[in-house]
């Protein structure tokens, strides 16, 4: 596969209050962004676990998004700053095992704020195209991922 068709796979690990319905308000505005993401819907971004991120990458995904509330606006009180010291965490453990720590990240995104939402997708799938193919794949399908 060239560089040139590589389309990578993104997941998106959204909480169900902010990020998830950015989500939604952007596909109901019809907003454009790349249909390379895969959205999971969690309750909080402050139950993610390191292994979720390590378990998206080995199974197929090229790049990953934790997105949760605003900061300071989180309906758990404080699941996004617990998330937001997991995922820097795994981004130094990313680059200690050979994977650019680019292909995580955290981002803080309102209820309200659809246009955010898009637009941290098509940056992501810029910048995860430029970087190629993550090197932790194994043979699964990128359609199996999400499952």
């Amino acid at each position: 596969m060239s560089l040139k068709s590589f389309e990578p796979v993104i997941i998106a690990f959204c909480c169900h209050y902010c990020a998830y319905s950015a989500a939604d308000l952007a596909g109901s505005a019809r907003l454009q962004y790349p249909a390379n993401i895969r959205i999971i819907r969690t309750p909080c971004t402050g139950r993610l676990e390191v292994d979720f991120f390590l378990k998206a990458f080995e199974r197929g995904a090229d790049g990953v998004i934790a997105a949760g509330c605003e900061e300071g606006s989180c309906h758990f009180k404080e699941g996004n700053l617990i998330a937001k010291r997991r995922v820097n965490s795994t981004r130094n453990l990313l680059a200690e095992i050979g994977l650019d720590k680019e292909r995580l990240r955290m981002v803080n995104i309102g209820a309200a704020d659809a246009r955010k939402f898009a637009n941290t997708i098509k940056e992501m799938v810029e910048t995860v195209r430029k970087l190629g193919p993550a090197q932790a794949k194994n043979d699964k399908n990128p359609q199996e991922i999400s499952s």
